[in-house]
């Protein structure tokens, strides 16, 4: 049989129907109520013309609404396209117009952006809205085609499948250096290679409680959805407003007796700086993962001192590598406060590889750029051929040509065999463990006609990000314009996390000798925590 996504949720509905799938806020789903509000809803999509390949479009929040519309949209042969509801209005537009959806799936924390979406002509009768919910919202334009209560009188038993397993699963879209988020293509058989290693390795077994921490937008959700369905464990979705409130996390784990927590580091941060974790806490927990993004090695040696009890293991990948590509379980906590923890060794099926500029191997502790190849890669970019040209290459590796991704990270393999981690090779960033195109920020910035010119950069934070975006700018002359103001403006064109913090206004930018914005030298201002209110 080609196996498919949903087909973990059958398979345990059968061997279990009254085992619990997800919990959420006290309330409880189990694997065979899912297994039949999903074919249900994927009978309606399917009767609503939906077809193999189509995009269907979510704009829910984490939710055991969100969950029954991924499930639904891989049932109806279709392609799930997750959208952040708290997203800006322009860009939630923009991936609807690229990703061209034959169904937008929504519940009322949407309603808003939607309303805003569809406002646009181009939309009027190419988008088509389905409201998983008892009563659509009453909008005119927001005419939806169902709602849940229309899943009821449908079937409920399986249906056929025309899918394989290299068909696209989900579309994933991360900041665009061009202002327009890019979709990174994820098939069924990219998350399947990751889960089978993944369940393997962790030992992953239907007594577990999987935490189920980050957005439904962001691509490590699906380590905790798909593990947790392959191993018949239950997951238990963490409501959104806790993530900024350490104790609360903390209290969330112990309630909830986690085995396993999944996050990326900047959490965990976050819950060390604030010493929320008591020695010996959390008694059921077995696995603490993170992913993403750097974990500051005193914060680790917080937790591990703590939890003597629990693993601790480092995964890395880009959302092109589907999910992570390398793991490293730490053995002993870390001598030293600057000791470096690598991100190991590929998970099976995968290949790093370490390589200087003529794309040959570089030698130990050199660094070099990090490509991947293996099962877990994308196919590349949706209708982006040049973008994926360009970043997914061929490689001749010994008598055969494969395919490897370029990721733009610096590594090294160390004495010991093992990948450590170096940095950024390009302007690319990662905060929270999203990954911004600091580009973005500057495209968004300079369509404020206020401002004469522009520039975003980062520098590293002690603060819950790991990093700080800073913005320096230059108002139109005769013009005033203060940061908040701008904020205020860039807000309506970018998520939360892609604001900066840090702001400097001048006559004019630093320049360098080609005449191009010296970005060097605003790092140093920034660094430097000068009040800097006009420069030249």
């Amino acid at each position: 049989m080609n196996r498919l996504l949903q087909h973990w949720v059958t398979e345990q509905a059968h061997k279990c129907p009254d085992a619990v799938a997800l919990v959420m806020n006290g309330e409880r789903i189990t694997y065979g109520e899912l297994e039949k509000c999903t074919n249900q809803l994927a009978r309606l999509l399917r009767a609503a013309g939906c077809r193999r390949g189509d995009r269907v479009c979510f704009a829910i929040p984490k939710s055991f609404a969100a969950i029954i519309s991924i499930l639904g949209i891989l049932k109806a042969d279709c392609i799930h396209v997750p959208i952040d509801a708290a997203s800006p209005g322009p860009r939630v537009a923009k991936i609807v117009a690229v990703c061209e959806p034959r169904f937008v799936l929504a519940t009322k924390p949407a309603a808003c952006v939607l309303s805003e979406v569809m406002s646009d002509p181009r939309f009027h009768n190419t988008v088509r809205l389905g409201w998983i919910e008892d009563v659509p919202v009453q909008d005119e334009k927001l005419h939806s085609e169902f709602s849940l209560t229309d899943l009821g009188s449908l079937p409920a038993d399986p249906l056929d499948y025309q899918n394989c397993p290299e068909d696209p699963a989900h579309i994933l879209f991360t900041s665009g250096s061009t202002g327009v988020p890019k979709g990174v293509v994820i098939t069924h058989s990219n998350v399947i290679h990751f889960i089978d290693w993944s369940v393997r390795y962790f030992g992953i077994a239907s007594c577990d409680r999987l935490s189920g921490h980050p957005p439904l937008n962001f691509d490590l959700a699906y380590f905790d959805l798909f593990g947790a369905f392959a191993a018949g464990a239950q997951l238990y979705l963490v409501p959104p407003e806790l993530s900024l409130l350490p104790h609360k996390i903390a209290e969330f784990i112990r309630d909830c007796s986690l085995t396993q927590w999944f996050s990326v580091p900047s959490m965990l941060l976050y819950m060390a700086k604030f010493d929320v974790v008591r020695l010996h806490d959390f008694s059921q927990l077995k696995r603490l993962i993170w992913c993403g993004e750097v974990f500051p090695t005193p914060a680790l040696s917080y937790w591990m001192k703590r939890l003597p009890h629990v693993s601790f293991t480092n995964l890395y990948g880009p959302t092109e590598t589907t999910i992570a590509s390398s793991y490293y379980t730490v053995p002993h906590c870390p001598w030293g406060e600057t000791a470096a923890i690598p991100i190991g060794s590929a998970c099976d099926g995968e290949q790093l590889l370490i390589l200087n500029q003529s794309l040959q191997p570089a030698a130990v502790d050199e660094i070099g750029e990090l490509y991947i190849s293996g099962g877990g890669l994308s196919p590349g970019y949706w209708r982006e051929p040049e973008k994926t040209a360009a970043l997914f290459l061929p490689f001749a590796n010994g008598r055969t040509i494969e395919r490897i991704y370029k990721t733009g990270d610096l590594a090294r393999v160390g004495p010991d065999g093992l990948v450590y981690f170096v940095g950024r090779a390009d302007t690319q960033i990662k905060s929270r463990g999203y990954r911004i195109e600091l580009a973005e920020i500057e495209t968004a910035l300079n369509t404020i006609c206020d401002l004469k010119e522009c520039a975003a950069i980062a520098i590293p934070s002690d603060g819950f990000d790991g990093v700080a975006i800073c913005a320096a700018y230059a108002p139109l002359d005769g013009t005033v314009i203060d940061a908040a103001a701008l904020r205020t403006k860039l807000s309506s064109l970018l998520p939360s996390y892609m604001i900066p913090s840090r702001w400097m206004m001048f006559d004019f930018l630093p320049k360098n000798a080609n005449g191009k914005i010296d970005r060097p030298k605003l790092k140093l201002y920034f660094q430097s925590q000068k009040a800097v209110t006009k420069a030249g």
